[in-house]
């Protein structure tokens, strides 16, 4: 019974949220593609094999596929579920280039490609607007209930009472809002101004950079103000605020992973915090037994994660055809088959050793590879 629990908890749950992502992520691009006139083959939830699907009336091959690792949307013309142009492109007839991705517009084929991450990014505003709405918003006063002895705060001179206005001018309306800042800029000076008295006083402060280890293992090098806030509040919406709302959150939440993968680059925060397909399992298993409201959070947040990284510049991923376009735009014919061709094997390596690199940090996250260590020694 153990055992079942464990695949049902970890297992099952990491492939519901994974194929519901995957689903919003290529409704996107075929919902845009058939929008433009594009003819579909296949819509794949996974890789390899078919295991079961079905063909609609316009053809289009709706599937499930034996690695439930991602999927794809096969648009006429593509040579495989990596979307490079197949070699009968050249020699299609009038009426096939009328159905053809590679014979739209650039602008067309790029609206094509966007629209996945585009899904994604929608997917969270709407999850997160019927949170809000729903169950509500967190939200506690930007109020600091007691300063630490010793704490960053202390050093700047804060005081018990002070209402946080704004961190390096970005104005904070909740407790949460000051949590991100902090967080993520471990050791960075911060330029705030609290209101205390009735008077704006602005002080600088250095968060404590602090090493935590989560629930899930994992840990984490993160900035510390060292003050106690109110109890947490839950706000509901109505609808359009709350939409409203979530559009913020979700903007948030962009500039948060923005801000933590450029700490990864320039070396400010270690690469070791990078979590694969084996920690989203674990978290996806722990977060769906805290209630749905948590596992639609957690859902939300992976949505903009996804979203987000399939935006960047790198060929093979939607950023990197997005890239490809841009040339186009600019030259006004697109690049050589060459370069696309050696453009698509960097953004695979590039891809396969993260996931890579990824994976090792899952395997020595959750003691795998300590345990083979401690078995041949």
């Amino acid at each position: 019974m153990e055992v079942l629990s464990l695949i049902w908890n970890y297992g099952v749950m990491f492939l519901v949220v994974l194929t519901v992502l995957v689903f919003v992520h290529e409704l996107g691009h075929y919902w845009v593609a058939r929008r433009n006139g594009v003819r579909v083959e296949t819509f794949s939830i996974g890789f390899g094999p078919e295991i079961f699907g079905l063909t609609d009336r316009a053809g289009t091959r709706w599937k499930f596929s034996a690695i439930p690792l991602g999927g794809y949307v096969k648009m006429f013309g593509d040579a495989d579920a990596t979307s490079r142009p197949g070699a009968q492109v050249s020699a299609m007839s009038e009426e096939e280039r009328s159905v053809s991705f590679y014979h739209k517009r650039v602008s067309q084929r790029a609206a094509i490609v966007a629209a996945g991450p585009i899904a994604n990014f929608l997917f969270a505003i709407v999850t997160l607007a019927l949170l809000f709405t729903l169950y509500g918003q967190p939200y506690t006063p930007p109020v600091v209930q007691e300063v630490q002895p010793d704490g960053a705060a202390a050093e700047a001179g804060m005081q018990n009472g002070d209402r946080i206005l704004s961190i390096d001018g970005e104005s904070i309306d909740r407790f949460q809002d000051v949590l991100q800042a902090i967080l993520l800029r471990p050791g960075q000076p911060l330029e705030m101004v609290v209101e205390r008295n009735g008077q704006q006083v602005p002080i600088t402060v250095t968060p404590r950079v602090v090493q935590v280890t989560d629930r899930f293992g994992s840990t984490h090098t993160i900035g510390r103000l060292g003050v106690l806030r109110g109890p947490d509040e839950y706000r509901k919406h109505p609808l359009l605020p709350a939409i409203w709302a979530a559009g913020k959150e979700t903007v948030s939440l962009t500039t948060g992973i923005l801000d933590t993968l450029w700490q990864m680059v320039t070396g400010k925060r270690s690469t070791d915090e990078l979590g694969g397909p084996l920690t989203i399992a674990q978290v996806s298993g722990q977060v769906a037994q805290t209630g749905l409201a948590a596992l639609l959070w957690f859902m939300a947040i992976l949505s903009v994660n996804l979203g987000l990284i399939n935006l960047f510049p790198v060929p093979m991923l939607d950023g990197g055809h997005l890239l490809y376009y841009g040339i186009e735009a600019v030259r006004g014919r697109p690049l050589g088959e060459r370069a696309q061709e050696y453009g698509f094997r960097i953004g695979l390596a590039l891809v396969l050793t993260l996931m890579i690199f990824a994976t090792g940090n899952d395997l020595v996250r959750l003691g795998v590879v300590k345990f083979f260590k401690d078995l041949l020694s």
